[in-house]
């Protein structure tokens, strides 16, 4: 029973199933995803980028197409802002391609039903765990089931049903507000398939970021407690709105106020995220990076590694923490660098010390290609930071900070 139809829920359905095949094993998979894809009934807040290796995973580990004509824009690269500089990272492709995120779902509950696989479209309300079985009680029925896959995301009540029946905790969030801006056609066209992304000096705000669509920019903020006013702030940045195209005004010039979304995300880790008979995976496990990117990878990387362990190990605790976790330490051993990173970025905006990194990064091609990597999450932040700190770097760094005293 996977509970979440988003990304990892539904590709640790299909892993489930194509791995049950390869085996010779009749393994009943159901899904419960309450929201409706299909008509769009649904708003989801994510940003809606999906990076490599993504489409590898769907069409090698999966054995489904990846969703090319869901493409809106194919990202050109990265423009990271300072209060007073900016730098564009990256010339060319980097293999990110901008959709809507709510098709993306929809897609890939497109492919499970193809697949034979149970969708119901209800919530679950409570669990039971015994010893040989799982009950799971929804708004419909009640069904049982030998392991429970928790692909919720950071969904309230599904967080807290788990917390209360397990040892499991949910990791720590970011509040996030997303909106879209649009402007005229030929002014989009001009902005370019390019994510602009700004690390403000607003110790509220983490970061920022405004992102091409087919017929609209999605902006997005994120932070601890952001929320709508600071939205409004943020785009009232001049760094901010001298990227945004201009569209129509109101009398005092302020830009019209726009729809909002709210949503969250993880920023750490969550604590014990399987157990027996039970594992986490994509946001509701925590495996993500401190700066959110690659979400939709990161959740189908994690479903496809949950399906591995069921079928070849077991669905024990023992079993998740000798393979599951075993599999993700790609991700854990990265999560210290991240979280020092986001520190870092977050003192450095604050005194004003990025525009000197920007200056820094335009001489020295180790630091465009480190902030490349923390910026498009293409690159660990292990390497980031051991880039940041290479001599040639250091001094390209110490030479831009007199140039701008000087």
């Amino acid at each position: 029973m996977i509970i979440g139809g988003g990304p990892g829920g539904t590709a640790c359905a299909l892993a489930l199933k194509r791995l049950a095949k390869e085996q010779g094993r009749r393994v009943k998979i159901t899904i419960i995803e309450g929201k409706r894809f299909i008509e769009e009934r649904h708003y989801n807040q994510c940003v809606g980028v999906l990076s490599p290796p993504l489409p590898e995973l769907l069409e090698e580990d999966l054995g489904i197409p990846f969703p090319r004509d869901l493409c809106l824009v194919e990202i050109g690269g990265y423009v990271l802002h300072g209060k007073g500089e900016e730098i564009n990272l990256v010339e060319g492709k980097d293999g990110s391609i901008a959709v809507r995120r709510v098709l993306f779902d929809a897609y890939m509950l497109e492919q499970v039903i193809k697949q034979g696989i149970d969708v119901w479209p209800f919530r679950a309300t409570d669990l039971e765990f015994h010893s040989d079985r799982v009950v799971v009680y929804t708004e419909n029925q009640p069904m049982e089931a030998d392991v429970v896959v928790g692909a919720f995301g950071l969904d309230e009540g599904s967080t807290a049903m788990f917390s209360r029946l397990t040892d499991y905790r949910p990791p720590q969030a970011l509040d996030s507000i997303v909106t879209k801006y649009y402007p005229e056609q030929e002014r989009l066209d001009e902005f370019g398939p390019d994510i602009h992304a700004f690390l403000p000096a607003n110790r509220r705000i983490e970061f920022g970021a405004v992102t091409p669509k087919c017929d609209h920019l999605t902006i997005n903020i994120a932070g601890k407690q952001v929320d709508a006013d600071l939205m409004d702030s943020f785009l009232q940045m001049p760094e901010v709105k001298a990227t945004l195209p201009q569209r129509a005004e109101g009398e005092d010039g302020c830009i019209k106020r726009l729809e909002y979304f709210k949503g969250r995300f993880p920023r750490s880790l969550a604590k014990n995220y399987y157990g027996d008979r039970y594992v986490m995976v994509g946001d509701a496990s925590g495996l993500v990076r401190a700066f959110k990117g690659k979400g939709s990878t990161t959740a189908v990387l994690t479903g496809i590694r949950a399906a591995e362990t069921i079928m070849h190990h077991g669905i024990s605790r023992q079993a998740f923490h000798d393979h599951y976790r075993a599999a993700n330490q790609d991700i854990v051993r990265d999560l210290p660098y991240g979280r020092f990173m986001r520190l870092l970025t977050i003192s450095m905006s604050q005194v004003g010390f990025l525009d000197t990194i920007i200056r820094a990064a335009a001489k020295s091609q180790d630091l465009r290609e480190a902030l490349f990597n923390a910026v498009s999450a293409h690159g660990s932040y292990q390497g980031v930071l051991r880039r940041s700190l290479r001599p040639g770097t250091i001094r390209a760094i110490i030479e831009a900070f007199f140039q701008r005293r000087g």
